[in-house]
C-alpha cells in the first residue's frame, strides 16, 4: 500500500507565483483601459498596488512578511480582480454575475485579510504595553466582532461608490446585489474572520513580533 505525501510547495515556487499573478492583474488592468471599463480599471489597478504593500512596508519599515503572507494577500487580490473582468466578444462574462459562488469566496478571502491584520495589530500592542490583555478566546471574540464591523462599514461603501458612479456616469466599480447578497457577504467574512481565529495566527506571530519591536523602536 503507498501512500501519497502532501505536495509543499517551496518559497522560490511561491514568489514566483505572486509575480505570475501580478502580471495577470497588469494584464487585466490593461483590459479594462482598453474597454474603457472603470470597474475593471479600477479594482485591478487597487488590487495591483495591495500586493506591494509587503515590498513598501519591507523597505520603509523594514517590517518582512513571509512569502506564504504575500502569496495569501496576492492571491485574495487577483481573484477580486479576475471576478470583474468581462470579454463579451468572447462569451466571457464577470464571474462575479456569472458564478453564484465567486463572490462569497472572495469575500471570504478578503475578510481573512482583515482577521489577519487585526490580529498582528492587536497582539503586537498587547506584547508592546502592559494595558491590553487578550486571552486566547477573547482574541478569538475579538478578530470575529472586527471582522463582522467591518463587513458592515464594506457593505455601506459599497452602496455609497455605486450611488457615486452612476451619478458620475463612469460605470459600476463596486456593485451590491441587494439585502439578500449583503446578508451572505457578511457570513462569508465570517468564515474567513473564523477560518484565520482558529488556524491562521500562529503563522502571523513573526509579523506581530516585528511590529512590536518597531513600536519599541519608536518609543526610544
Amino acid at each position: 500500500m503507498s501512500f501519497h505525501t502532501p505536495v509543499r510547495v517551496s518559497a522560490r515556487r511561491e514568489g514566483q507565483l505572486v509575480r505570475l499573478l501580478q502580471g495577470a492583474m497588469v494584464g487585466i488592468l490593461a483590459i479594462g483601459i482598453w474597454q474603457g471599463n472603470a470597474g475593471i480599471a479600477v479594482n485591478a489597478s487597487v488590487g495591483l498596488l495591495v500586493t506591494f504593500l509587503p515590498a513598501f512596508f519591507e523597505r520603509n519599515y523594514h517590517i518582512t512578511m513571509n512569502v506564504g503572507i504575500v502569496l495569501w494577500i496576492t492571491v485574495a487580490m487577483f481573484l477580486h480582480a479576475f471576478g470583474t473582468l468581462s470579454l463579451p466578444e468572447l462569451g466571457f462574462l464577470s464571474l462575479y454575475k456569472s458564478t453564484w459562488w465567486w463572490d462569497h469566496i472572495t469575500h471570504a478571502l478578503s475578510s481573512s485579510l482583515i482577521a489577519g491584520v487585526a490580529y498582528a495589530v492587536t497582539r503586537a500592542l498587547e506584547e508592546h504595553t502592559e494595558y491590553i490583555v487578550m486571552p486566547p478566546k477573547f482574541m478569538f471574540v475579538y478578530l470575529l466582532l472586527f471582522v463582522m464591523a467591518f463587513g458592515v462599514i464594506w457593505e455601506l461603501i459599497e452602496f455609497y461608490v455605486a450611488v457615486v458612479s452612476n451619478f458620475l456616469g463612469i460605470g459600476k466599480v463596486l456593485t451590491q446585489y441587494g439585502l439578500d447578497d449583503t446578508i451572505l457577504d457578511l457570513f462569508y467574512n465570517t468564515i474567513g474572520g473564523v477560518l484565520v481565529a482558529i488556524f491562521g495566527t500562529a503563522h502571523l506571530t513573526n509579523l506581530s513580533d516585528q511590529l512590536r519591536v518597531r513600536m519599541e523602536s519608536e518609543n526610544r
